[in-house]
């Protein structure tokens, strides 16, 4: 299955990403930043429901000069409003960083607008990760209406959330480290959708769903194969 999954990715098609019962319980809709359409974001605004973001490889974060938001507003002044240890009850910290729409979008939160600022952000980390010299406030601004999460520095090895399974899979892939990340919500109970409805949904819809524990599985062989 997770064989599957990496094919997807490399092909820019979906997958369903299932983080873990003891993190956030979570499946969320995984796709290429740089491949995404107007399409993709009315899939995941439609039958995701959740927050559309756009996790980024740390090492890209560095040099376009992505922070943490909390670090941002530590700095700010703002330190009493930000996470403390032991607020966020599945994990250390948060990924957010900040929320960007592309300079050339109207509104930025249309699917269009949004889908042209993923598919950029996509575009410009590739550009990033390939040693190329980019200002990224030449092409987006903030705020804005796509969130940007930062992978933690060791990735998977530091952090198991959404970010990090989702950068690792596409360096497995092959493809650009910049990957759209949106949870899938249940329209009735309003809680995230449960497991087993998402991997019926992955079912119905053709899309591979895979979890956390497979992702980290096959990252680690694929280490030992480099």
């Amino acid at each position: 299955m997770i064989d599957d999954a990496i094919d997807a990715i490399k092909n820019n098609k979906m997958v369903l990403l299932f983080d873990s019962a003891d993190r956030e319980g979570e499946t969320d809709f995984v796709i290429p930043a740089i491949s995404t359409t107007p399409h993709d974001v009315k899939i995941m605004r439609k039958d995701g429901g959740g927050l559309i973001c756009v996790a980024i490889h740390p090492d890209a974060c560095e040099r376009l000069g992505l922070p943490f938001i909390s670090d941002v507003l530590n700095a700010g002044g703002f330190s009493d409003i930000t996470e403390k240890g032991g607020d966020i009850r599945y994990d250390r910290r948060s990924s957010f960083s900040l929320w960007v729409n592309h300079r050339d979008t109207f509104t930025g939160i249309p699917d269009n607008d949004r889908a042209y600022t993923i598919s950029e952000l996509g575009k410009l980390v590739k550009k990033s990760m390939n040693g190329e010299a980019v200002n990224f406030a030449d092409g987006f601004r903030t705020p804005g209406h796509v969130a940007l999460l930062r992978g933690a520095d060791g990735l998977i090895n530091d952090r198991q959330g959404q970010t990090e399974l989702s950068i690792v899979m596409a360096e497995m892939a092959g493809v650009t480290p910049a990957m759209v990340v949106c949870e899938m919500l249940d329209e009735k109970s309003g809680n995230a959708l449960t497991k087993a409805d998402a991997i019926k949904y992955g079912k119905e819809h053709g899309l591979v769903f895979v979890t956390g524990a497979q992702v980290v599985d096959a990252h680690n062989e694929w280490k030992k194969s480099k």
